[in-house]
């Protein structure tokens, strides 16, 4: 018999007024600017592209292209941010009776497609992969990957603390959740992206498998 509590209903939101002509027109340019900028990034390297570059290759102004991003940087990582804000909600709206770690684990696996779409709305989901491999390998990307996905361990620590009734700041449990969360998929974007299969779908199986063996690892012996 499943005791577990239900989660309560998803309240009604109401749908999202349509997107005027100028606001269409503002997306499209923006996401012009993002594809040039990750297309140019993957093919000469992100320290040989200038934002003169992309910026011609949209056909627009520097300064438009800074009316859209803060810099490079943030070009860089737009497509990444789509996808982690994406696993944020995800995780939010995973049901409450679930653990923490369990809640982390379902909202990863079960979003790549969902992710997928989000990236895909924006730019195309082979540049986003592409583009991975190129923050892997640069060393001032990795720098600000790393950064960046700190900030997002604090936002899924709170999230969790949250979920779970406790302080985050007094019960150190949702930071060590999320740190170990994290640890496993910086090992799993490491090991894919140095790999031969650079899909979504070895990725995916990587990232089971991995947090699959998170338990014994911690409290277990390793010999054989």
């Amino acid at each position: 018999m499943n005791t577990a509590p239900t989660a309560p209903a998803a309240p009604s939101v109401s749908p999202a007024p349509p997107e005027s002509l100028r606001e269409r027109k503002k997306r499209r340019t923006r996401d012009a600017l993002l594809r040039a900028a990750l297309e140019l990034f993957t093919t000469q390297g992100y320290e040989h592209t200038t934002v003169d570059e992309i910026a011609e290759a949209v056909e627009v102004s520097p300064r438009t292209f800074f009316r859209y991003f803060g810099g490079k940087e943030d070009a860089a990582f737009a497509a990444q941010d789509i996808a982690e804000a994406h696993f944020v909600d995800a995780v939010r709206a995973r049901p409450p009776h679930e653990a923490p770690m369990e809640a982390l684990r379902r909202a990863v696996l079960e979003g790549w497609d969902t992710m997928s779409e989000s990236v895909a709305a924006a730019v195309p989901v082979e540049l986003y992969v592409r583009m991975y491999r190129v923050i892997e390998s640069t060393p001032v990307l990795l720098a600000a990957h790393l950064r960046r996905s700190s900030d997002t361990e604090e936002t899924l620590a709170r999230l969790l603390a949250a979920r779970e009734g406790v302080d985050v700041d007094r019960d150190p449990r949702p930071r060590l959740a999320v740190a170990v969360f994290g640890g496993v998929i910086r090992v799993t974007e490491r090991r894919w992206s140095t790999g031969a299969d650079f899909s979504l779908a070895a990725i995916r199986e990587l990232t089971a498998s991995y947090l699959d063996q998170v338990g014994s690892a911690l409290t277990g012996h390793w010999k054989p």
